[in-house]
């Protein structure tokens, strides 16, 4: 089944979304500065292909960095980027067959506002 919503999920919303995240690090890493965003931003591309079977955990060795790079990361994308997944995820709920893309679209939520600290792994 996982299988099956990961394919529909590539198809309808996956390729778009890992599409505009890889752009967004490519652009990051471009400045040099903003190379952890980039890589942050590569790995939510690679989560937004396939979500369905994966998960988001915190990493608890996280440092006071990754702290201060995600209030910035949220006050200059990582509100937008949550409100768009939670907009998206309205018509997704509306329809019957796209409650569990809503769902997914909604697990992408914390990754999105706070990347840097954030592992995804597997949900075995």
């Amino acid at each position: 089944m996982r299988t099956l919503l990961n394919v529909i999920w590539l198809v309808f919303a996956g390729l778009w979304l890992a599409i505009g995240y890889v752009l967004a690090g490519i652009i990051c890493c471009i400045l040099i500065v903003t190379i952890p965003f980039g890589i942050a931003s590569f790995r939510i591309a690679a989560y937004a292909l396939w979500p369905f079977g994966r998960t988001v955990v915190r990493d608890p060795q996280a440092g006071a960095l990754s702290l201060v790079g995600n209030v910035i990361w949220c006050v200059v994308a990582g509100i937008w980027l949550a409100a768009g997944h939670v907009i998206t995820s309205i018509p997704l709920f509306v329809s019957i067959i796209g409650i569990p893309m809503g769902v997914a679209n909604i697990k992408m939520i914390p990754v999105s506002l706070l990347p840097l600290g954030a592992r995804i792994v597997d949900d075995e």
